[in-house]
């Protein structure tokens, strides 16, 4: 299987057994779940990294075997043909950003890559030229990230694993960086593997997610199905839920860009706070799920600027509340996940089928671009 990532593990740990059967040849798969759960355990078994004698079980990629307890093989890490970015990055705090990026050429040449234009391609996908010649000690966050995300590409990965890879950035540098990744997929291609405890980066960059609980697999779907099953929900609402959705650029005016919803444009438009994006650029939006109204009914004159037709496809308990799936009329995109009351549902009547107007403020909207 062609890029095919195949797992089996069992992974003893202090307080569980991470235990793991897993096939797919999935582009981008990321790895939900709380800490503690075996995400980063898991990630660095399949870097190899992780090489206790107490591991057993067998992982291979593009039918290429990196680890197989029965006969004894386990690959160390130069040789899995892997870009690994850890948490804390690990770049060479005695040298150059533009040292840190060249210091994986030599294995990409040894991968029949063309590390000269690897590197090019690098620095003008993840804008690193202005840094090239810093230290590393003088970067930001952000900046870091871009530049351990950069060396690990310079490589010349067959695979990517990124593990917690806005984790330590606020929610401005997440929306500075989360782009970059996007653009990393697109423009690359190379499989990833990505950890993550926030809902929302899994559902801008994957397209199957795994959900861990104490090291055994409990879900395995596209992300949006997943994050609105009941099981799963509290545990990405902890970290305020978002919904995740495309968008094409149409207009701008002087306090708001004008987005129609859809890879191609083709779905409603809406309204967010100005972005500096051309028109007919791409990007994503995000739709926190507690801030989302639902009426049964159209309304004028409120301060609410976006207002859309939908029709609610589920209504499901979630502890003390619940969540309502609404799917916005005329459009294809996964069905929208609204926090709701239990005593909205009652006194709306909200059921399958049920048409609804789902009430947006342009301020609530988050728009990476």
């Amino acid at each position: 299987m062609e890029n095919g990532l195949e797992i089996k593990l069992r992974v003893p740990l202090d307080q569980f057994v991470l235990k793991l059967e897993y096939t797919s040849a999935q582009p981008v798969i990321g790895v939900f779940g709380p800490s503690g759960c075996g995400k980063t355990t898991l990630l660095e078994t399949v870097a190899g990294i992780r090489r206790t004698p107490s591991i057993a079980g067998a992982i291979r990629f593009g039918g290429t075997a990196w680890l197989d307890s029965e006969r004894r093989v386990n690959l160390p890490p130069q040789q899995r043909d892997i870009g690994y970015v850890p948490q804390d990055h690990l770049l060479f705090p005695h040298i150059s950003v533009k040292k840190n990026l060249l210091a994986g050429q030599a294995r990409a040449a040894r991968s029949h890559h063309d590390a000269e234009e690897t590197f090019n391609d690098v620095v003008q996908t993840l804008h690193l030229e202005p840094l090239l010649g810093r230290e590393v000690a003088t970067l930001s966050g952000g900046e870091r990230q871009r530049v351990a995300l950069g060396r690990a590409l310079c490589s010349g990965p067959r695979l990517l694993l990124l593990d917690e890879p806005l984790a330590s950035l606020d929610i401005t540098l997440r929306r500075r960086v989360l782009p970059f990744l996007l653009k990393v997929r697109d423009r690359f291609r190379i499989p990833m593997l990505i950890v993550s405890h926030d809902p929302f980066e899994l559902q801008a960059l994957c397209t199957e997610v795994i959900a861990l609980r104490r090291g055994q697999m409990i879900a395995c779907e596209p992300p949006a199905r997943l994050f609105t099953r009941a099981d799963i929900y509290p545990m990405a609402a902890t970290h305020g839920f978002e919904n995740v959705l495309p968008a094409i650029v149409t207009t701008h005016a002087a306090h708001k860009t004008s987005v129609r919803l859809g890879e191609d444009g083709s779905g409603p438009a809406v309204n967010v706070l100005p972005v500096e994006i051309e028109p007919g650029e791409r990007l994503m939006l995000g739709f926190p799920a507690n801030d989302i109204l639902v009426a049964t009914e159209r309304f004028d004159g409120l301060s609410a600027r976006n207002i859309l037709p939908a029709t609610i496809t589920d209504v499901r308990p979630i502890d003390s509340h619940f969540i309502a799936l609404a799917q916005l009329d005329g459009c294809a995109l996964d069905p929208l996940a609204v926090e709701v009351t239990p005593d909205a549902v009652e006194e709306l009547a909200l059921r399958p089928g049920k048409p609804v107007h789902l009430l947006m403020k342009s301020s609530a909207i988050r728009a990476y671009s």
